[in-house]
């Protein structure tokens, strides 16, 4: 597939997934909002602390293929953000609970497994601390494949990673590629993979004479949504699924671009990640792909609006988004 197919799926896939998570809060029913089911209809997302998640059966064979100190503890260890970022991973209305798409996939990991979930949440950074030392069995939050992340990490895939530009409603930018951010003031989270596609496509901007990226970081999203109504940035890089819920959500900002996360050639995907030859990355895959098999992967990303980021097989160790280039 060509490069600018392949950019022209992503953005496609993207605003379907935007348009799938338009919709507004609904303060009369309890902590829910309303998004498009894709098909003319609405679906509620439940906001509180009452789950009701998906849930599936332990397949003991599957299970079997777990590291024995794992089987032996009983439970699945799972680390995740401690960030907000709707519809991924963030806190119930009872600023508690941790909810999302993430933590509702790791639950059936879990459940095949025959192993309780634990979620553990932490900075960005300690996800990895925390997956070098073995404190963490595994990661779901969002993360890449990487190329240099398969180093030290395993990875078994179930979702597709597309990033959105945010801006301010009305801003009139349209981002489809570097020259598109040349001179402007974009804010992206430390250590992530949007971060290196920004300062690639900065140094790209200088190699072409045009003004790099001013690249801004804030401690947390509240922080980066002022400065983006303040007008201190002018583009917020992140996850397309958040950058589409918070700005249907606010009616503040609007997605101006969305791009693959694996960059021009290759379509992103996030993975369950686990410590290199850990043991687990098998039994890990086998489980997400039983699940799309029956049925409950599906349910799972639908309750939360990604129904178009679905993956039909976990793959694992696939390629990944290349080497920054020096």
């Amino acid at each position: 597939m060509s490069p600018s197919t392949l950019r022209r799926t992503a953005a496609a896939l993207a605003l379907t997934s935007a348009l799938a998570l338009s919709g507004c809060g609904n303060p009369d029913d309890g902590g829910t909002t309303e998004v498009d089911s894709g098909n003319g209809g609405k679906t509620k997302i439940n906001l509180t602390a009452d789950q009701d998640r998906v849930r599936t059966d332990k397949v003991d064979a599957i299970a079997a293929k777990v590291p024995a100190e794992v089987r032996k503890r009983g439970t699945l260890e799972v680390v995740n953000s401690s960030g907000s970022a709707a519809p991924l991973t963030f806190v119930a209305t009872d600023n508690r609970t941790v909810i999302g798409v993430e933590p509702d996939i790791a639950s059936l990991v879990a459940d095949v497994l025959g192993l309780e979930l634990r979620l553990n949440p932490v900075s960005w950074e300690n996800i990895f601390v925390g997956l070098d030392s073995g404190k963490y069995d595994a990661g779901f939050s969002n993360i890449t494949v990487t190329e240099e992340r398969k180093e030290k990490y395993d990875f078994a895939t179930y979702r597709e990673d597309n990033l959105g530009f945010e801006a301010k409603k009305g801003s009139g930018l349209k981002v489809d590629g570097p020259e598109d951010v040349a001179g402007l003031t974009v804010a992206v989270s430390s250590g992530t993979n949007q971060e290196k596609l920004l300062i690639e496509w900065s140094k790209e901007n200088e190699r072409a004479g045009r003004e790099p990226v001013d690249i801004k970081y804030y401690q947390n999203d509240s922080d980066t949504y002022l400065a983006l109504q303040s007008g201190r940035i002018d583009v917020y890089l992140g996850p397309n699924p958040t950058a589409a819920y918070h700005a249907a959500t606010t009616g503040k900002t609007e997605v101006v671009g969305t791009y693959s996360g694996a960059g021009a050639d290759l379509q992103g995907l996030i993975a369950a990640t686990t410590k290199k030859d850990s043991g687990l990355v098998e039994p890990l895959a086998e489980a997400i792909d039983h699940v799309i098999e029956n049925g409950t992967y599906a349910k799972v990303l639908k309750r939360w609006g990604l129904s178009d980021e679905a993956v039909t097989t976990s793959e694992i160790n696939p390629p990944g988004l290349p080497r920054t280039a020096s």
